[in-house]
């Protein structure tokens, strides 16, 4: 289905009279500047990355409906005013954690979210799984340590010249070895024990890694599409997971929020250290 730029008008002039019709006089040009101007996301990048666009109406999860706006031609959409407040809520708690020193799994394995799930956890220092999810991963992280020793190990191979001098059969095969490891644990290789919190691109599509975390008692922070369950999510993201602009604005969203705290941390240790100079 073809979405236009107007469309995207048309609702955007919706939110606006739905928020001027819910509050009058000064309170109701706070409430405007306050979503517009002061929020950690505006409604303007919400729209423009279309993350208002739910799934057809006939595709969807009834505990949703406390996040949809309206429903347009089979197609539900989502209520940004709460998802503006949603991001917030959810920023906070990753700066947060992240400001305690609390590390942040970025979970997203369908196609329109590996390379955002890659580049943004990358960006704020954190760790990523952007390829299939392994069974265990957060239930039986030993033995997913073993084979990101495994992985090291034959990096290091390759790295001080053992490759060099093994038969080229034997080389071809541990290169292939070495390279589904990368793919699947590549993200993870420098994380030393259970993550603090996951932020997850669709739950459904990662019903395993979810399960996982509840199990744990890891809190999660989600994207969730009309089609998804809120009630399995501690921090609920209501939007588009579908579309790569909405995930890569969202996901770059909680990589701010932890970049906002780690750099924090670095103006601190600059400080510390002009003072004792």
């Amino acid at each position: 289905m073809l979405i236009t730029h107007a469309s995207n008008l048309s609702v955007g002039a919706a939110f606006a009279v739905s928020l001027k019709d819910d509050e009058s006089g000064g309170q109701k040009n706070h409430l405007l500047k306050e979503v517009f101007d002061v929020a950690v996301i505006s409604m303007k990048q919400l729209l423009e990355a279309g993350v208002h666009f739910g799934h057809q109406t006939r595709r969807w999860n009834p505990k949703m409906d406390r996040y949809i706006f309206t429903e347009r031609n089979g197609i539900y959409i989502i209520d940004l005013q709460k998802t503006v407040k949603k991001v917030e809520q959810a920023y906070n708690f990753v700066r947060d954690l992240a400001a305690d020193g609390g590390k942040i799994l970025f979970v997203g394995t369908k196609k329109q979210a590996q390379d955002s799930v890659k580049e943004e956890a990358e960006r704020c220092g954190m760790y990523y799984i952007n390829q299939r999810w392994l069974g265990g991963t957060l239930t039986n992280f030993e033995t997913i340590q073993k084979r990101i020793t495994r992985l090291k190990n034959l990096e290091k191979m390759q790295e001080d010249g053992t490759f060099d001098v093994l038969p080229k059969k034997e080389v071809i095969l541990l290169k292939k070895e070495m390279d589904r490891l990368e793919k699947f644990l590549g993200g993870i290789k420098d994380m030393q024990g259970i993550p603090d919190a996951l932020f997850v691109i669709d739950p459904r599509k990662e019903r395993i890694a979810i399960a996982e975390a509840h199990k744990l008692n890891i809190p999660i922070v989600a994207i969730v599409d009309t089609n998804c369950d809120p009630d399995e999510i501690d921090y609920v993201i209501p939007g588009n997971d579908d579309a790569i602009r909405a995930v890569k604005l969202l996901t770059g969203k909680m990589a701010d929020a932890v970049i906002e705290a780690t750099s924090g941390e670095e103006e601190e240790v600059v400080a510390e250290e002009t003072t004792t100079a």
